[in-house]
């Protein structure tokens, strides 16, 4: 049987901007398989120059392993191109193209996407993200004046992760409160929600989703049953519909793609 094909990720920092972008490129050939593995902090010729042999100590394969770099820094990116495989530089030639366009030379330090330059912005996302996580899940909402956005939708559709998403990402105030069946005995807004309606945003799911998502964390109880399932989503989108709230769904949708349409929405 044949071996999944060898993913290599080289970053001269985390790796994350690395990563995502390998991934990005990779997710149009879906029949592929495939094995990840992260290099990050390869940020002198020493540790370029370890890699490289390490790869060509283990050159055994039919196939070389695919090798996606953010690195820009010329002399760690020469010895890395060493190593054994086919490589793809996902930003020097960019950079490249835009000195000559700029004309000027850029600052080729690793990490530099992820550096501490723009300390406000990071600052304002590690706040956005303490919010997020103490007014989670209906927590703490006598702050839910400050939040820039408050989503709202029954249990497991996405609130949590999407809130999150969207403070660490783009320093964004989310909130989230779970509706829950006592939210639906009258079809009025929860108290906690009436004062802020301009800042409300629905998140739907497909009752068939949702069954099997609960059925993982809850196999069995009422909670997870289809019927229960059917029941909340329902009765949630009445709400959404009443007092007009903008809503996405989430069904099929990865947290990036909810929170962009939430961005969206907020510009």
């Amino acid at each position: 049987m044949p071996q999944p094909r060898q993913v290599l990720v080289v970053s001269d920092h985390t790796g994350i901007t690395a990563e995502n972008m390998a991934r990005a490129l990779l997710a149009h050939f879906p029949d592929e398989d495939l094995n990840y593995s992260l290099r990050p902090f390869i940020d002198t010729v020493a540790k370029a120059r370890a890699l490289a042999a390490e790869l060509e100590a283990a050159d055994t394969q039919a196939e070389k392993p695919l090798l996606f770099t953010t690195i820009t820094v010329h002399e760690v990116l020469a010895e890395l191109r060493r190593a054994p495989a086919v490589h793809f530089d996902l930003l020097s030639r960019s950079v490249q193209q835009l000195e000559e366009e700029l004309g000027r030379p850029a600052v080729r330090l690793p990490g530099r996407f992820h550096d501490m330059a723009d300390q406000q912005g990071y600052l304002g996302r590690m706040e956005a993200l303490d919010f997020a996580l103490a007014t989670d899940d209906g927590v703490g909402d006598k702050q839910y004046g400050l939040a820039d956005v408050i989503l709202v939708g029954v249990s497991r559709a996405g609130k949590t992760p999407t809130s999150l998403f969207l403070a660490l990402q783009h320093g964004i105030r989310a909130s989230n409160y779970p509706l829950a069946e006592d939210d639906f005995e009258t079809e009025q807004l929860p108290r906690p929600l009436d004062p802020y309606r301009t800042k409300l945003f629905g998140l739907t799911i497909d009752p068939q989703r949702l069954h099997a998502i609960r059925t993982q964390r809850k196999a069995g109880s009422r909670y997870a049953s289809l019927e229960q399932c059917e029941y909340e989503v329902h009765r949630a989108e009445r709400l959404y519909q009443k007092w007009n709230i903008p809503v996405r769904d989430t069904t099929s949708s990865s947290v990036e793609e909810i929170a962009s349409g939430i961005l969206s929405y907020l510009r």
